[in-house]
């Protein structure tokens, strides 16, 4: 029987559902995690205010944890006050704003006066991200379920920011992480060093007028990876995944010749390894990672 657990898909699932979507619901049904999506969402804001006074700001992630209390209430999951995350931009946000009203009292009764339509919150709810979930359900059963174990594939992860900082928000130690290293070694793959694993990609320059900045950080971190021998990288940002996929047509503009490296969700390379291969969603990504597959004998 699965376990169900409250689910907040965020905007990017929704807006990229083939390659970041359907494979993260898919990857934990096929793990036997039912992910029930949280009804009447809302996007978590984004990023995470930077204010010390700024209630307003909160009030977005705030309400998406109230739903997370009425599903516990109506029954409609197995009574876990765990609202699981894919999304490390809305994991962020969403931690951060629970820690804040969960440490601030007369924040909590604020934000609940304010929204008087809603129930109060009770700060009573846990913002987790799958990979946690995963760490906590045991990597080795992980890989007792894999289907298509990525033998050969070097997989390079990549954290970013939003997964590590701040430190009492982040999944791991910010300085020396493994739990994305255990994911892979998990589904049968190589481990790859990148040694810039948590450098920024450039965030928001991307939508800005600073997108060589992002181009930059891209050939630097991409090439970081290659040189330490990896295949692929794995992220769980979308920015980040933007910036280091898309964004390397610009790169490519401005160093002839650096070379291009796909860069997945780790969902999608979990959906392919549970034998998911047509919900991973490969065939979205600008850099394909079908012929590296192929090539190491993991596909046809």
């Amino acid at each position: 029987m699965m376990k169900k657990f409250p689910y907040y898909p965020g905007c990017t699932l929704k807006q990229y559902p083939k390659k970041f979507g359907i494979p993260s619901e898919e990857s934990a049904r096929a793990l036997g995690l039912e992910m029930v999506e949280i009804p009447r969402w809302n996007c978590c804001g984004a990023v995470a205010s930077l204010t010390a006074d700024d209630m307003m700001h909160q009030v977005a992630p705030i309400r998406n944890l109230i739903r997370v209390q009425e599903m516990n209430d109506e029954g409609l999951v197995d009574n876990e006050y765990r609202l699981v995350v894919f999304c490390s931009m809305c994991f962020n946000t969403l931690k951060r704003a629970n820690m804040m009203v969960k440490e601030n009292e007369a924040a909590l009764n604020t934000i609940n006066e304010f929204m008087d339509r809603e129930q109060d919150y009770k700060a009573n709810v846990e913002v987790v991200h799958f990979l946690e979930i995963l760490r906590d359900m045991g990597f080795y059963r992980l890989e007792d379920m894999i289907k298509k174990p990525l033998k050969g594939l070097k997989i390079a992860p990549y954290y970013g920011c939003n997964l590590l900082r701040p430190k009492e928000v982040g999944i791991d130690n910010p300085e020396a992480p493994t739990i994305m290293e255990n994911f892979v070694e998990a589904l049968g793959a190589e481990v790859i060093d990148n040694p810039l694993k948590s450098l920024c990609c450039g965030s928001y320059h991307t939508v800005g007028g600073h997108k060589d900045i992002v181009a930059e950080r891209t050939y630097a971190i991409v090439n970081a990876a290659r040189k330490a021998g990896a295949d692929m990288m794995i992220t769980a940002c979308p920015l980040c995944a933007f910036n280091l996929d898309d964004r390397q047509a610009l790169t490519k503009e401005l160093h002839p010749e650096f070379q291009h490296m796909p860069v997945l969700y780790f969902t999608q390379i979990l959906a392919f390894a549970l034998g998911l291969e047509d919900k991973a969603g490969l065939e979205e990504n600008y850099v394909d990672a079908r012929p590296i597959l192929r090539e190491k004998g993991l596909m046809d």
